[in-house]
């Protein structure tokens, strides 16, 4: 098993798959090797294995640079970067100062390290996209003629009638033709509680249906579905180069014709101009071309980035690469997502409100009964109240689910009701006291979910259920404007009610409610033009085009958080 684990084949499906890690590890081994040998003064092993570093560690960089002067007739910081590691190898030998040379060595290292961390972003890029392709099905279930056939989902076509079961993912963005249910958007709106959909309403591809079956009439191509939207969002936000970066790019263009031209000039000129002999001159060229180099800015700017990237780690953060932890400190907004980031995304029990002469537990208990024969997010965060305050609840029979209503039963031969306000009303037409009403109008005005639950004709009392904020999110907010952030901003598809109030309590005053992930990124647009440098913060999947567009992206939670980032 040991040989299998570690075969040959293996090994070199990895340096494969990964060339440029392969290169520059390699290269780190041979300068370690080399410094080694010169210290035990086996000088001509010792340039052996440095020729090996430079050849494999800089081999990339010598490609694309010559590529570069090849096909755009332009110098880059590769291309220099090579002519200064030569130029240090050229002054060890001459001045027999083999230290030089491994310097040269250690500046390609560092080029080669580059070069493989970018490619292991690119590919980490790519799997995510493929994530988000991996959200929805791959087929779905077409009524033709009253039969059911399984058919890929490129293959759909406007008007096709498509049939969802209960739990299973919606195959494309289409309008319900029949039936109803609750259908889960969290990863493609955010919104943090699952959504009543009927007849005429538009459910969107990756979305989880409830427990009803719905009959679905597509209305548009699979390719212009929300998913795909998102998918080629992120695509274009992650290829698209920001003013800063361009501006980079370009100077360092010109910085290297500068420093190639100006070494030229002091390789020829001065024995002419100043009288210095030829030896001077071309050993001060070469001075010039290693010093000029921007590795060496480059040598003195990585021990501290990987500090700070080693810091984060220790503390659960983890950075793309330094450039990501350079622009932390440059930015003026920040935009957050709202659920599962500011919010802990999962609803909670906040208030239980008996009615007059009943109790709390007498609510809570009738309410499990019949919850805990249902799998809906509300019902469980009941059942995970109950269990915490250590209530026994009973059995519950004929218990039966009223789609975007609630849930009734019989509990001990009393038919028990649990659910909206309209549930209530629809079986007892008296019992609503005007107490129980305002406190719900009260809880509703706070963003939270209203459940009501009564016993026979009889109203026992009300619970309200929230997306709750996580605890430590009003302190980390002073912080930052402590800290000298100008804008704070929350984005979320949820409601302006439920917004409002979240905002509100954490003292944000910026509030965009009822957002696509098309719409965030639109926003994040709008900031990066008033702010230039905007950090957003999200969690899912509806996250991600923002996320890539931002100036600093910063993914957190669980859920979708390999997507988003």
């Amino acid at each position: 098993m040991t040989q299998e684990k570690f075969s040959l084949p293996k090994y070199f499906q990895f340096v494969q798959s990964y060339p440029e890690a392969f290169a520059a590890a390699t290269c780190a081994l041979l300068v370690i090797f080399s410094w080694f040998f010169l210290q035990l003064n086996l000088i001509g092993l010792a340039l052996f294995i440095l020729a090996a570093a430079y050849v494999i560690g800089g081999y990339e960089s010598a490609k694309e640079g010559l590529t570069t002067l090849w096909s755009e007739k332009e110098l880059d910081v590769d291309l220099l970067m090579i002519v200064a590691a030569l130029g240090a190898a050229g002054l060890g030998l001459w001045q027999r100062e083999y230290h030089l040379i491994i310097d040269g060595a250690v500046l390609i290292l560092i080029f080669a390290i580059s070069g493989a961390l970018e490619t292991f972003a690119m590919e980490r890029t790519e799997r995510n996209i493929r994530k988000l392709m991996g959200i929805t099905p791959d087929t779905a279930r077409v009524i033709i003629n009253n039969q059911e056939k399984q058919v890929p989902i490129n293959e759909l076509k406007i008007g096709d009638l498509v049939l969802v079961k209960p739990g299973e993912l919606i195959p494309t963005d289409s309008i319900i033709f029949e039936g109803n249910s609750t259908v889960n958007q969290a990863p493609i709106t955010g919104e943090s509680l699952p959504v009543d959909k009927t007849v005429g309403d538009e459910v969107f591809a990756g979305t989880l249906n409830g427990n009803g079956v719905l009959r679905l009439e597509v209305n548009k191509s699979p390719e212009s579905s929300l998913i795909q939207r998102v998918i080629r969002l992120v695509e274009q936000a992650q290829t698209e180069t920001p003013p800063s970066q361009r501006f980079i790019e370009k100077f360092e263009k010109t910085y290297a014709k500068i420093i190639v031209i100006s070494g030229i000039l002091l390789g020829i000129l001065p024995p002419f101009l100043l009288g210095w002999s030829w030896e001077t001159t071309i050993y001060r060229a070469l001075i010039f071309l290693v010093v000029a180099s921007p590795c060496a800015l480059m040598a003195s700017i990585m021990p501290t980035l990987l500090s700070g990237i080693a810091t984060g780690a220790r503390q659960g953060i983890l950075f793309k690469n330094g450039a990501q932890l350079e622009m932390i400190g440059e930015i003026k907004a920040i935009a957050f997502d709202k659920t599962g980031t500011l919010t802990t995304g999962k609803l909670q029990v906040v208030d239980i409100i008996p009615a007059k002469d009943k109790s709390e537990k007498e609510v809570l208990e009738l309410a499990a009964s019949l919850e805990s024969c249902s799998e809906h997010p509300i019902g469980e965060a009941i059942i995970q109240t109950a269990i915490r305050k250590n209530i026994q609840w009973r059995s519950a029979t004929n218990v039966a689910a009223k789609t975007g209503a609630g849930i009734t039963g019989v509990v001990d031969s009393q038919i028990i009701l649990v659910g909206k306000e309209n549930l209530i009303r629809s079986e007892i037409n008296t019992g609503f006291n005007s107490q129980l009403l305002a406190e719900s109008n009260r809880l509703q005005k706070q963003g939270k979910t209203v459940i009501w639950v009564a016993k026979e004709r009889e109203i026992i009392g009300i619970i309200s259920v929230a997306d709750t904020v996580r605890l430590e999110a009003k302190k980390m907010i002073n912080q930052l404007k402590y800290l000298g952030i100008e804008s704070i901003v929350m984005l979320t598809g949820d409601n302006k009610q439920t917004a409002d109030t979240v905002a509100q309590h954490l003292g944000i005053n910026i509030v965009y409610s009822e957002l696509l992930p098309e719409d965030k990124l639109t926003v994040i647009k709008r900031l990066q033009q008033e702010n230039k440098n905007v950090a957003m913060v999200g969690d899912g999947i509806n996250d991600a085009p923002a996320i890539s567009l931002a100036t600093v992206g910063i993914a957190m939670g669980s859920a979708g958080s390999d997507v988003a980032f």
